[in-house]
């Protein structure tokens, strides 16, 4: 069962809360090259802490931090509390304004297998080693991961709302276009109900598996270290998480779309329209625009986009599904993008099997579907490959299946930000007087 522990937030000081935005950032793997030169040059910046330069990043973090804390540009929080967090967004040709509710707070790391917190998709260990070794050195979080909980009854959301009411600070928009606002929980009581309410339920990553992934490793070297002196009960145990409440509907998953870098082994657009055709119905339209609706909510069709007005919808054909002959579960194969990356990439193309695909470099990931028709006619890529978003119900569905997705499935949206709220998991946290209260 999830162990969740509120937390002694470390925060900007209150004179700088009052522009907050400049000072937030988007995630270590999100933040584009430009937009993180732009946040370089403020020298408060949470970038600095989240995505280190140097020739020892970690190192220069650290120094950073200390140096924030003492000049008292970061201040902690006196009690500790669950963080309400709510992210206001819209979807672009939706007038309506979502609101995502959702808190922040600790969670004891457990190893998946333990199957408390459940996840589903794979790690890159380079990734996760830069994760492990900037948290090794700072002992501090700087961006929540997101997870998600089911509960129908909806009963934390009534505390959030009333905290929501008093909030600490909130952004005018993020870089993404949402608004960000927060607000802390202290009342005692009431943490305990979290507690209780989450301890029933599993947790799915949503987002942020290299960062739990650090922070299950340094976890290890830390238990090792500690001998039989473990008592589970160390700050560093626990890892930052904002939780959300799978059952909303305020839950966004965007689609993120193949873009074809390449053709192997100097395949034409011509041979690959032949290669596809054994396993797909290939029918041509007039407009690449009309691509995402002719897909939409059809279950094993896709867009394919050639450059210069060239566009067809695909769709499997349904006897040559049972050949799909991967080592995973029924619920894995049964997803959309399960089956474009064995049909095409794998039948197709020649790159055979998840892991020569996760490694090949001809694939680009793009989220913006127009982007990936101006990247084809400007002649950076080859095809581009539409997909339909993953629904909710398949997530959980492969979660409980304990199998994973290919990569690049999801895109819960809008992102958490960097900056809003810190969390530290070193040894003098446990020496604080409220410590004690909330661990059972």
């Amino acid at each position: 069962m999830p162990d969740i522990q509120p937390v002694r937030g470390w925060r900007y000081h209150p004179t700088l809360s009052q522009q907050i935005d400049e000072y937030v950032s988007p995630l270590f793997d999100v933040v584009s090259p430009k937009q993180r030169e732009a946040l370089y040059r403020n020298p408060l910046n949470s970038i600095h802490l989240s995505v280190p330069r140097g020739e020892h990043p970690a190192e220069a973090a650290r120094q950073r931090l200390l140096q924030w804390q003492q000049q008292g540009v970061l201040v902690q929080d006196e009690l500790p509390g669950i963080y309400a967090y709510y992210q206001y967004f819209r979807l672009p040709g939706s007038p309506r304004e979502y609101c995502r509710k959702g808190f922040m707070c600790h969670i004891r790391a457990t190893e998946w297998e333990e199957n408390v917190v459940l996840r589903h998709e794979n790690t890159l260990p380079v990734a996760v080693n830069d994760r492990a070794e900037l948290l090794a050195c700072t002992q501090f979080q700087t961006s929540a991961t997101h997870g998600l909980y089911r509960d129908e009854d909806f009963e934390l959301e009534a505390y959030l709302d009333e905290a929501i009411r008093n909030p600490l600070y909130q952004t005018e928009e993020d870089y993404q276009g949402a608004r960000d606002v927060l607000a802390v929980i202290q009342d005692a009581r009431v943490i305990r109900r979290f507690q209780q309410v989450l301890a029933g339920r599993e947790v799915i990553l949503a987002d942020g598996h290299h960062r739990y992934e650090g922070s299950l490793a340094y976890r290890r070297a830390r238990r090792a270290a500690a001998g039989a002196a473990y008592t589970g009960a160390e700050a560093w145990n626990f890892h930052l998480m904002y939780l959300t409440n799978a059952a909303a509907d305020d839950l966004r998953i965007l689609p993120t779309h193949r873009l074809l870098l390449e053709l192997p082994g100097g395949l034409t657009t011509e041979q690959l329209l032949t290669r596809l055709t054994p396993y797909f119905t290939l029918l041509p339209l007039d407009d690449p625009y009309d691509l995402p609706e002719r897909i939409a909510g059809k279950p094993w069709a896709f867009g394919l986009y050639l450059g210069q007005g060239q566009s067809y919808k695909l769709r499997l054909r349904p006897e040559v599904h049972p050949h799909l002959d991967w080592a995973t579960t029924p619920e894995v194969k049964a997803l959309d993008l399960t089956v474009l990356h064995y049909f095409v990439l794998e039948k197709a193309l020649g790159i055979v099997g998840p892991e020569a695909q996760r490694q090949w470099t001809g694939v680009a990931y793009v989220r913006s579907f127009s982007e990936c028709l101006s990247r084809v006619d400007r002649g950076e890529a080859r095809a581009a490959l539409i997909t339909n978003e993953v629904s909710m119900a398949e997530v959980e569905r492969v979660c409980h299946s304990g199998a994973v997705m290919p990569p690049k499935s999801t895109f819960f949206y809008p992102k958490t930000i960097g900056g809003f709220l810190f969390s530290s998991i070193r040894d003098e946290e446990t020496t604080s007087p409220f410590y004690a209260a909330f661990r059972s």
